[in-house]
């Protein structure tokens, strides 16, 4: 069954086969975890998220229509964590404030944390969209088209966005070193 791809894999999962999906959970839940902690900078709210991703990809898998199974689960878990990143807001919690929960624990660690945290404020300035963009291009290393896949958009409007959304990035940077 490893050797199914991962949307053969997801359709026996939405014909009924939910075994089947924890080999999906095993191909996944590092790449969604990752993505979810370099939105939040928080571990166990990317836990959470990540279990409530897989969750949904098994309670709504009726809604699978045999696309790229990548782009469905990174759906799946912008928009969770949207409804996250909106209830943390409408609590009056800022998301500055979940996003630089980091312990400092060696010397030699300092500079580069700190250089991490620049980029961070800088990435945290950016619009929740174009943040989105840079974290799955760049840090992530999902292609153009698949976030086209995931966004609802084209190639190119995705590799131009990033090109916005990167250069913004830059600004923001330099403006806070």
């Amino acid at each position: 069954m490893k050797n199914l791809t991962d949307e053969e894999l997801m359709i026996l999962v939405s014909n009924g086969n939910l075994d089947m999906m924890s080999v999906l959970f095993d191909r996944y839940h590092i790449k969604i975890f990752n993505f979810i902690q370099k939105m939040t900078r928080d571990r166990e709210i990317s836990e959470d998220i990540t279990q409530e991703v897989f969750y949904k990809a098994i309670k709504y898998r009726s809604s699978y229509r045999k696309g790229k199974f990548s782009a469905w689960i990174y759906t799946i878990a912008r928009n969770i964590f949207s409804d996250h990143y909106q209830n943390q807001k409408n609590k009056d919690e800022r998301f500055e404030n979940v996003a630089y929960k980091v312990e400092q624990k060696e010397q030699d660690y300092i500079e580069s944390k700190e250089v991490n945290e620049e980029l961070y404020r800088a990435l945290n300035q950016l619009s929740k969209t174009d943040k989105q963009l840079v974290i799955m291009n760049r840090y992530q290393g999902i292609k153009y088209q698949e976030i086209a896949e995931i966004t609802g958009s084209t190639a190119g409007a995705v590799k131009t966005k990033v090109h916005r959304a990167i250069h913004k990035l830059k600004n923001h940077y330099l403006q806070n070193a």
